[in-house]
């Protein structure tokens, strides 16, 4: 790599590209597991009480595979990671309520994954600045 093409990567929308399709990597590869296994998503959203499961299922499937193509892709990235944060949010919420759990293990276990998901919208955020910075040029 030369000098020139060294300095010229960050400018390049290459790296952005990179950083959000790992940054959507937990969302397209869990929206197509759902996917592939739909009955275990039916089994995912009932157990977490949401009905009708079919219709919850399919919602969560649209906004793994959809925010995370629309964010790779860079349109209407804030769209995209917005979607991507509700839902991560919201997941964290039902899933990870460490404030709920007595055991400390436990609590200890769900409150670093709660505290990683709010990381990841925070990197939502960043993915749609880059999309949004990367799209100008």
């Amino acid at each position: 790599m030369t000098t020139h093409s060294a300095a010229a990567w960050p400018l390049s929308p290459l790296p952005g590209l990179l950083a959000r399709l790992a940054l959507t990597v937990p969302f397209w590869w869990s929206g197509l597991a759902k996917l592939l296994d739909f009955p275990s998503a039916l089994a995912e959203v009932a157990h977490f009480g949401l009905h009708p499961p079919m219709l919850f299922a399919l919602l969560v499937i649209a906004v793994q595979l959809g925010g995370s193509i629309l964010l790779i892709v860079g349109a209407w990235p804030w769209l995209a990671a917005g979607a991507l944060a509700v839902f991560t949010v919201a997941a964290s919420l039902m899933g990870h309520a460490f404030w709920n759990l007595p055991d400390p293990q436990a609590r200890f276990h769900d409150m670093n994954a709660f505290l990683a998901n709010l990381g990841l919208v925070g990197g939502l955020a960043l993915g749609a600045q880059t999309a949004r910075t990367s799209r100008k040029r």
